[in-house]
């Protein structure tokens, strides 16, 4: 390894979820910064199809399909791949975003190669606090995490919900999700946003995976409240099994004209700056990066006071926290909010302002960079240790 190139592995989920997108986009600014990337995963991540970087790779872990499996192993095949790139590329650092399965397989691939690598573990949220607390992976997700040489998490509140529910015996970092704030940005074109609604509209906007713990439906009927008093229209961007149902609450309610399903959206910097307000009703969320992206494009959130929302909206400032099953308090606060428009500009500027002081990728991307340098710094110091 040189001094301060690295050569990174990269594993994530690759669909709309946040923490592929946030894997992704690291990637994208550590091969800016010099860095050697390889991505690593059952496909392309999302995120990656509008790049090209010649510092940038991608390996697919090709899944066997064979019929004494009744499941395909995907961790098995991910664990060779995984092995056979660090090896052949001589990487540095596996770095795997979601603890189950990825750094299982970056275990793996670890040993395959005799210790030869780091695996570094991202915690997201429901990895933790969902998945991995389920009594079939509960011991495995507890020791896997570990097992790692680096672990971070994207939120004090997902750190602390960690040590809480599991038995770690390492320091796990916080390391905030970023955006990149030149590219996530205030303006639009008045013409591209009346092909959405009509002028006279304020828009709403939603952007999920459309996972239960979303409650995608519970957002269509906080916005049925709101419309009622607040011309308006609702943007749904993404897709998910959740898709399905807020698409039939929304005919079933009338507003079908007013709810704008947009299916998945890969440049949703072009889309976020046409609303006035994010609306996100999770009951599980460890930090909510699309929140971030939309206050970095100058839109305020209403959000459910739970997990690391509150780490990110500041109530009252760049937006408001409520109750997750309280829908008539989220209305409430989005009228309120929209009907005024001096308090609604005040809450745009101060969201933007959040993004940039606090969320900047080129603040919080270097705090990767020399959370890499240490780990491998340790690895230096456990070698030298050996040769005394």
């Amino acid at each position: 390894m040189g001094e301060e190139n690295m050569k990174i592995g990269i594993t994530c989920y690759p669909g709309m979820g946040g923490s592929g997108i946030l894997a992704t986009e690291l990637g994208k600014d550590l091969a800016e910064r010099g860095h050697e990337v390889h991505f690593i995963s059952s496909s392309s991540p999302v995120r990656l199809t509008d790049c090209f970087h010649r510092n940038i790779y991608f390996h697919e872990a090709e899944v066997v399909d064979y019929p004494v499996f009744k499941y395909p192993p995907y961790c098995l095949s991910l664990a060779s791949k995984m092995a056979e790139i660090a090896e052949k590329r001589n990487l540095d650092i596996l770095h795997v975003h979601y603890a189950i399965p990825h750094a299982g397989s970056a275990y793996l691939a670890k040993k395959m190669l005799k210790d030869r690598v780091k695996v570094i573990t991202t915690l997201h949220g429901t990895d933790v606090t969902i998945v991995g607390v389920t009594p079939g992976f509960n011991p495995f997700t507890s020791w896997v995490i570990n097992e790692s040489d680096g672990i971070t998490a994207v939120s004090q509140d997902l750190r602390d919900l960690t040590y809480k529910t599991f038995n770690i015996d390492k320091e796990i970092e916080v390391i905030y999700n970023f955006a990149d704030t030149e590219r996530f940005t205030p303006g639009f074109d008045p013409e591209t946003r009346n092909l959405y609604a009509p002028p006279e509209h304020k828009i709403l906007i939603h952007a999920s995976n459309f996972r239960k713990v979303k409650r995608v439906t519970d957002t269509v009927k906080v916005f049925n409240l709101i419309q009622k008093k607040i011309p308006s229209t609702l943007l749904m961007v993404g897709e998910g099994e959740e898709w399905y149902p807020a698409n039939q609450l929304a005919q079933q309610l009338g507003i079908e004209d007013r709810v704008k399903f947009l299916g998945k959206e890969n440049f949703i910097e072009k889309i976020l700056p046409l609303a006035d307000l994010f609306i996100l009703n999770s009951i599980k969320e460890s930090f909510g990066l699309a929140v971030l992206e939309a206050a970095s494009c100058g839109v305020p959130a209403i959000v459910t006071r739970i997990g690391g929302l509150p780490e990110v909206v500041v109530d009252g400032e760049t937006g408001y926290l409520s109750d997750s099953d309280n829908m008539e308090d989220m209305a409430e606060k989005g009228i309120s909010l929209l009907s005024d428009e001096n308090r609604l500009n005040q809450f745009k500027q101060n969201a933007r302002k959040r993004a940039v002081e606090h969320f900047d990728d080129r603040l919080i991307v270097p705090q990767y960079e020399e959370y890499y340098k240490r780990v491998l710094g340790e690895q230096r110091k456990d070698n030298d240790n050996e040769g005394d």
